[in-house]
């Protein structure tokens, strides 16, 4: 038997979502979630990431862009 206790507080959130709260495309949302970076549950065809999961991975560091990288000019 599951413990729903465990799930009482649990937060999901959508792609559409979690992209509109980190300002990037649905795709890059799914990018992540395909490579691991971020975690998230299927439910069906979709995927749920949980809100907990969304504040650490924009508090944390393995997201930020390399200081050394300059993008090649035009």
């Amino acid at each position: 038997m599951v413990d729903l206790a465990r799930f009482e507080d649990a937060h999901y959130l959508t792609v559409a979502e979690v992209a509109l709260a980190m300002r990037v495309s649905n795709m890059t949302v799914y990018r992540l979630v395909h490579a691991g970076e971020l975690p998230a549950v299927r439910f069906g065809r979709s995927y749920r990431v949980p809100a907990q999961a969304v504040k650490e991975y924009l508090g944390s560091e393995q997201h930020a862009a390399d200081p050394g990288h300059h993008p090649p000019a035009d």
